[in-house]
């Protein structure tokens, strides 16, 4: 079966949406967002012209996916109204062509909190390297003699700002407080709530989720998680029974695209090099294998 892929959408009753780097978000009132998870792919946060077949509908089901665990799980509530398409046509009157099936939510608006909240369970990725750096990762002190792939004693919660454009930075806890208040503890605590249970949730299909990073937001008085939750672009997915400390694990989440455009020397700057045919398949192949995986669901379904 061919996936058309969905680069950027259109919605002419809710106007232009605000586009970022994969999601093209609509206003719907005051109170109300209508998300569309696209097959954007962006390293460096910066968005490559050649998209990835399907891969928002992945994005968008396995975040939704997540989401409901956590609330399963009685851990905490998220932004989700409606994840049906057919019922969002509904609800909102629109007449959605067949572009947004599967990666389109309705979900509340929220005050968003002005950070990532990331959690590590694995040392890879900028922790790694702050470590060889200074032994720590975001000012908390680690173990001497790890190595790369080290799975951390326990789960630490190494937060970032949220750049509106340029990188995110890593942050000590206490330059979070600063950024996020008297919620900092609540959204910390939250994470690795979040964070541990998915992990063991993830171990029983194989899968070792290395580091994650969530959103939240607040609606009255509730916090809740945003965004998305626990996906291919926002965690580092590794077969469990393969990691080996001192070698870098292999992936099954985005680091691929960024190992591939890293090889070419790409200085990180746009514009993005275009993917070949060949990198663009084995994104896809992947996410899709971690959507199985993870959901125990064939991948396909989703398109048909």
């Amino acid at each position: 079966m061919e996936i058309r892929p969905v680069r950027y959408t259109a919605i002419p009753e809710l106007g232009e949406p605000r586009r970022g780097k994969v999601r093209d978000v609509y206003d719907v009132g005051d109170t109300r967002l209508l998300i569309v998870t696209t097959d954007r792919i962006s390293t460096y946060d910066v968005v490559h012209p050649t998209p990835v077949p399907g891969k928002g509908v992945i994005l968008n089901q396995l975040s939704n996916f997540w989401m409901r665990f956590a609330e399963r799980e009685e851990i905490i509530r998220n932004h989700l109204i409606e994840t049906e398409t057919d019922e969002i046509r509904r609800i909102l009157g629109l007449n959605l062509g067949p572009e947004f099936d599967g990666r389109t939510v309705y979900v509340v608006k929220a005050d968003t909190f002005p950070a990532e909240c990331i959690v590590r369970g694995y040392l890879v990725g900028s922790g790694w390297k702050d470590y060889q750096e200074t032994g720590k990762v975001c000012g908390i002190k680690l173990p001497e003699g790890l190595q790369l792939a080290s799975k951390l004693p326990e789960p630490i919660f190494t937060p970032s700002t949220k750049a509106e454009q340029g990188h995110d930075k890593n942050i000590s806890y206490k330059e979070f407080e600063s950024l996020v208040g008297i919620n900092a503890w609540f959204l910390r605590d939250i994470s690795l709530a979040l964070y541990e249970s998915a992990r063991d949730y993830a171990l029983r299909k194989g899968i070792a989720i290395l580091d994650t990073k969530f959103e939240f937001g607040k609606v009255e008085y509730e916090k809740i998680v945003i965004d998305e939750a626990l996906t291919p672009d926002s965690s580092r997915f590794s077969p469990a029974e393969v990691i080996v400390p001192g070698q870098a694990p292999p992936s099954m989440d985005k680091q691929y695209v960024r190992d591939y455009v890293t090889s070419l020397g790409w200085d990180k700057k746009p514009p993005a090099p275009e993917l070949p045919d060949s990198v663009v398949r084995e994104t896809q192949r992947r996410y899709f294998e971690i959507f199985e995986k993870l959901t125990g669901r064939d991948p396909m379904e989703l398109f048909r």
